[in-house]
């Protein structure tokens, strides 16, 4: 497997940014360039320095050997609004574009939510309403931007579609795309006392039943808190309880060029920390440059 972070860590060249991945102990990157702010619309002359601005990032990390694991998207594609669920759609579909053009494994953005917050958690995330709304959702960006290099993922979230990985597969049935596959983030799935408890059993049957399906991997860590009810907190890897070498061990076999991201952390400080505890509990199942 190759590790990576979702931080392009501070830089000013597209070959700083390149190398302080390398140095890091990163083999596969995300995309730091977005293709286009829907909100702040590029003259043509703006326009053709930013994609200057792209192929110099895809050229620095090419040449030092990074493999691109994802083009991020991060916006509700099922928004209330009109207006802004096509803006958002709009973004989809040339993020998705971008990753095709960049040869990344996936581009990537969750399903959305039927409420305020884009990534919130609501009764009306499961309804029928909203799994048919998804379904034609990834349909519509898919068939619009007809990729032939990449795919469109959803990363599973512990509150909206989907939340595991029997409805991640009943997803891609009735979806019915070629190029939409899984997003895996193991510990977004991990909302209940069961799969917190028998973590490795549950990376198993993800394992199982998405196997090559899968396209990259988030890492972070959960942690149990012994306060009632029950909570559940994302940490960084090693602050909490998962076996997250059992967890990488499972993606590897499935690829051994799978992307593992480090994600979630607030400063470089802290990519840097744990990516150091990363590459010492990992020694041996991930690929250096």
């Amino acid at each position: 497997m190759r590790l990576g972070t979702s931080s392009p860590l501070a830089h000013k060249s597209p070959e700083e940014w390149a190398s302080n991945q390398i140095k890091l102990g990163c083999t596969t990157v995300v995309f730091p360039i977005q293709s286009y702010n829907p909100d702040q619309p590029l003259t043509s002359k703006e326009n053709s320095e930013h994609e200057k601005t792209i192929i110099a990032y895809k050229d620095a990390a090419e040449k030092a050997g990074l493999t691109i694991a994802e083009v991020g998207i991060w916006r509700n594609a099922l928004a209330s609004d009109p207006d802004e669920r096509k803006a958002n759609r709009n973004y989809c579909i040339e993020q998705l574009r971008l990753a095709d053009f960049l040869g990344a494994r996936c581009a990537v953005n969750v399903a959305g939510a039927l409420g305020p917050v884009w990534d919130g958690g609501y009764r009306e995330n499961f309804s029928d309403e909203a799994w048919t709304m998804t379904v034609d959702m990834v349909r519509e960006i898919i068939d619009t931007a007809n990729v032939k290099n990449t795919y469109f993922t959803l990363e599973p979230m512990p509150w909206m579609i989907p939340t595991g990985p029997k409805e991640y597969l009943k997803l891609i049935d009735a979806v019915d795309r070629d190029n939409f596959a899984v997003h895996m983030d193991i510990i977004n799935m991990i909302n209940s006392a069961d799969r917190y408890f028998h973590p490795e059993e549950f990376v198993d049957e993800c394992a199982e039943l998405l196997g090559n399906r899968i396209r990259s991997c988030h890492i972070k860590d959960v942690h149990l808190d012994s306060r009632y009810t029950l909570r559940l907190e994302e940490c960084g890897p090693g602050s909490g309880e998962f076996p997250l070498r059992h967890y990488v061990t499972k993606m590897n076999e499935i690829d051994p060029d799978m992307p593992i991201i480090l994600e979630h952390l607030d400063t470089d400080e802290q990519y840097i920390k744990y990516m150091s505890y990363l590459k010492e509990e990992l020694n041996g199942l991930y690929k250096t440059v």
